[in-house]
């Protein structure tokens, strides 16, 4: 084997390892943008129950009580909701104040959502070219191993 050979090995074992961390960094941020959007989805079904409440005479809603159980229950406040603003911290709002804060929620959820998207096509571009040099690579020693060909003209 010559040196050649050697270096165009190391290369092409290092772009392997390469591909796999960006396979890697394209898993993690393609998890996010799932919890990203499973978070809007839960928040614009939380913004349709509020609305459904403030809107209804007798305000019923299900409350889970645990074990797959789930219990009817009569909503006394539907005009106050108690809204967690994070860090487990949660204060008491109005339910038009509660849709507001949520709808702030999904924005922002819709601009993180689109920098992690934005990343992930980056590293997919990425991948796509070392993918595309390994493949020249390999290509290029199946060649080095062939015997010339004499075209006659």
């Amino acid at each position: 084997m010559t040196m050649a050979e050697q270096v165009d090995e190391r290369e092409l074992q290092s772009l392997q390892q390469y591909l796999n961390e960006y396979t890697q960094q394209a898993q993690v941020f393609t998890h996010q943008l799932q919890l990203i959007e499973e978070g809007r989805m839960e928040a614009t079904a939380a913004i349709e129950a509020l609305r459904d409440l403030s809107t209804t005479e007798d305000p019923r809603v299900l409350l889970q009580v645990g074990g797959g159980t789930s219990v009817r229950a009569r909503v006394e406040s539907p005009d106050r909701v108690l809204v967690n603003i994070g860090a487990d911290v949660i204060v008491e709002r109005s339910n038009a104040e509660a849709i507001e804060y949520l709808r702030d929620r999904i924005t922002e959820m819709e601009a993180s959502g689109k920098r992690v998207a934005e990343t992930l096509e980056r590293i997919r571009s990425q991948m796509n070219e070392i993918t595309r040099r390994i493949e020249a690579g390999y290509q290029q020693a199946r060649m080095a191993g062939q015997p010339e060909q004499i075209t006659e003209e």
